[in-house]
């Protein structure tokens, strides 16, 4: 007879964790209670700008959930459980608002693990005809351990229960020709314009991104792809790049503008 070896199939092990974490998959409804701890975000936008649809994700350690590895191994992650939401708006105002609860509650006690938001032009048509929002100015906030479902910058840990956001953005007109011509109107800021932070203690989030609309840049990407071929970025002041990034040169935006605003 052989002697055992000790190892576990991987399709046994697999229906074990099954097993073990299946207790909870009967109900992964949210009850917050309504005196419940809250997170409040709030966007101060100028009369331009609007925020996007708020992504929001919960998590679960009690109701965890089965994945794989790249050479097929299971792997046990903390259950999920998210939504959509929007901001409200104060009267006419470019303020918005929302809250969130900390403790989403039911059978799986959930708890607020990020937050995603974003803000685009109200009205891209103003730009031309034709034209339509590109990427906005994009933020992440994380409240607990785990890795946001997006990634878009090197993420900030920050402490405290007051996170400010307030970030320079310049209008970015950028037109495409390779499986057809369109034309986008986005924001340009440091980072790529996008913002990730860690702020597992944060309850209040404000974000405001100043719109600096007299300085325009704009973009012209290849019509076929050709080595040595790159987008061509022309600046407020006249000048014309093209050095194979992909993104507005934010250090020279805002020395232009520092540079203008310095001479009136």
């Amino acid at each position: 007879m052989k002697a055992a070896t000790g190892s576990v199939r991987p399709s046994a092990l697999f229906f074990l964790l099954l097993t073990l974490i299946g207790g909870c998959s009967k109900d992964y409804t949210m009850a917050p209670s309504p005196d419940g701890e809250k997170v409040t975000i709030t966007i101060n936008a100028p009369q331009e700008l609007a925020p996007e649809v708020l992504r929001v994700m919960y998590r679960s350690a009690k109701c965890q959930r089965v994945t794989h590895g790249a050479h097929g191994q299971p792997q046990i992650l903390d259950g999920n459980n998210s939504y959509e939401g929007r901001f409200e708006r104060s009267g006419e105002t470019g303020m918005y608002h929302t809250a969130l609860f900390v403790n989403g509650g039911g059978a799986c006690e959930w708890r607020l693990s990020n937050v995603v938001f974003s803000v685009v032009y109200r009205t891209p048509e103003r730009f031309g005809e034709g034209v339509v929002s590109g990427s906005g100015a994009e933020v992440i906030v994380v409240f607990d351990h785990n890795s946001p479902q997006l990634r878009v910058s090197a993420p900030m840990a920050v402490t405290g229960s007051e996170l400010s956001i307030v970030k320079d953005f310049y209008p970015w007109i950028k037109e495409s020709f390779i499986r057809g011509y369109i034309k986008r109107v986005g924001l340009a800021g440091g980072d790529g314009g996008d913002y990730t932070y860690y702020a597992r203690q944060a309850r209040n989030v404000y974000f405001e991104p100043i719109l600096h609309s007299d300085f325009v840049v704009s973009s012209v990407a290849p019509k076929k792809h050709v080595v040595g071929n790159f987008i061509k970025f022309k600046y407020p002041d006249g000048t014309v790049e093209s050095d194979g990034r992909s993104e507005p040169n934010f250090k020279k935006m805002q020395k232009i503008r520092l540079a203008a605003e310095a001479d009136k």
